[in-house]
């Protein structure tokens, strides 16, 4: 697995394999709107994405991180993982890298939003847990970096 600042070559295979990870977890698939404009949603404002690739060269995860009006604060989006792939450490390794990469700018603190009911998003509110995120309000985690 290597993990790669996005690249548009990769943007109908990362909103494929998101899809496909929805449709695993139940959920009807759709995409979010900022993962059609990767460019403009996240990189043009100074915040950052990334890709898991497998040997294959196809996307098999995917994370980024916008930046809140507090300047020592983003939150992660888009953590996706094939559901194929799961269980093999790519969702910690890019957690790991987007952690990284906000300390470098000086980020002190991650946040991420869950969804509703709990029971569709139960992976997510396993995940960050065991990652030092605890929950600051209904349906948000946060983590001092």
């Amino acid at each position: 697995m290597l993990i790669i600042p996005y690249a548009a070559k990769y943007r109908d295979d990362m909103i494929y394999m998101v899809l496909q990870a929805k449709d695993a977890l139940g959920r009807i698939p759709s995409i979010n709107e900022d993962l059609l404009d990767i460019e403009s949603n996240y990189l043009a404002r100074g915040d950052m994405f990334w890709l898991a690739l497998n040997e294959q060269d196809r996307v098999i995860g995917c994370i980024g991180y916008s930046r809140t009006d507090n300047p020592d604060e983003a939150f992660l989006h888009r953590l996706y993982v094939k559901a194929s792939e799961k269980h093999k450490g790519i969702g910690s390794a890019l957690l790991r890298t987007a952690e990284d990469a906000m300390r470098k700018q000086g980020i002190r603190t991650a946040l991420v939003h869950l969804g509703a009911p709990k029971e569709q998003w139960f992976e997510s509110y396993a995940f960050y847990p065991k990652h030092g995120y605890a929950e600051y309000v209904p349906r948000y985690m946060r983590k001092d970096l």
